[in-house]
């Protein structure tokens, strides 16, 4: 699905794929959260603000020049492969970026989101032209093709998500069908560092995969007021129970609750845990990725760990 990411990438870090002259001095006009913008025809020198975005990169074959990084993570996110986040400079953390950097590499295009960096929109359009998608999260599909708008990718656009609904529809073939997928219910567990567990509803990036394959979701989700996801103490922690459980940490697991909760008599007395179906997950890949290179991965592991 991955659509060779480094293989265009010039060894300066250029966002270079062989698409065309980046120095022909077109321009294309795309339909942004914040109205239409003017964009270079090819860009070459792209910044991007938020991890969805770089995902996006990855997938549609373009190494930008710059990138933020998740406050928990220890540089770039770890399923991206080294040989594509080589070379690309840390502009800052996300919702925090550093706008002296950015202006010192020289963009041509900065793609980002206004749930992160609304008030910076003039400061970051002077810089250079600015697309910015309504949110991370639940439209990362639609935020995926304003990426690839954006940098005239379209076509290798409609490659990688064709490549997802085919592996979506294999995976759900591999359940043992639709009818077989919806009678398996399945929950999304988050430990936070310093606040509540998250169990994930309807409406947030790992549900649309969810949805996507067929799965049934906990009565639990249907309480969350925005869809997003339901605030849970550790005493409630067996809400989060279902055929088949998926848990992370956001932070460190000694600290976020994790450590504690896991191997306790409450978690032992959950359905999914005396059944071994519950399985601990990588939080950058489930939570941070948000994009078609995560999903990839993702279904791949949902298809090993599902019962069939």
């Amino acid at each position: 699905m991955t659509l060779a990411a480094c293989g265009g990438s010039s060894g300066d870090g250029d966002s270079s794929d062989g698409a065309g002259d980046g120095d022909s001095g077109g321009t294309r006009t795309v339909e942004t959260a914040m109205g239409p913008v003017e964009v270079p025809e090819n860009p070459r020198r792209v910044v991007v603000l938020d991890t969805p975005e770089l995902d996006s990169m990855l997938t549609l074959g373009v190494k930008p020049v710059g990138a933020v990084r998740a406050d928990a993570a220890d540089g770039f996110l770890g399923y991206l492969p080294s040989d594509f986040t080589e070379g690309i400079e840390d502009v800052g953390n996300i919702a925090a970026p550093n706008l002296e950097a950015i202006h010192d590499l020289d963009p041509d295009l900065i793609i980002g989101n206004i749930v992160r960096d609304e008030e910076r929109y003039d400061e970051l359009s002077a810089i250079a032209p600015t697309v910015f998608g309504e949110r991370p999260g639940g439209p990362w599909k639609e935020n995926f093709l304003l990426h690839a708008a954006a940098l005239n990718k379209e076509d290798e656009a409609e490659l990688a998500v064709a490549g997802y609904e085919a592996q979506v529809a294999e995976v759900t073939e591999a359940l043992g069908g639709p009818d077989v997928a919806a009678d398996t219910e399945v929950s999304v567990l988050r430990f936070i560092e310093g606040a509540d567990s998250r169990i994930y509803a309807t409406d947030n990036y790992i549900a649309t995969l969810l949805a996507d394959i067929g799965v049934a979701r906990p009565a639990i989700t249907e309480e969350s007021e925005d869809g997003f996801m339901v605030e849970i103490s550790s005493e409630q922690i067996d809400l989060a129970d279902a055929d088949v459980l998926y848990y992370s940490s956001y932070g460190d697991a000694a600290t976020s609750g994790e450590g504690a909760m896991v191997g306790s008599a409450l978690w032992e007395g959950m359905t999914a845990v005396g059944e071994g179906r519950a399985h601990h997950i990588d939080d950058e890949l489930w939570f941070l990725g948000i994009g078609y290179t995560a999903a990839e991965e993702i279904l791949r592991q949902l298809a090993e760990t599902l019962p069939e």
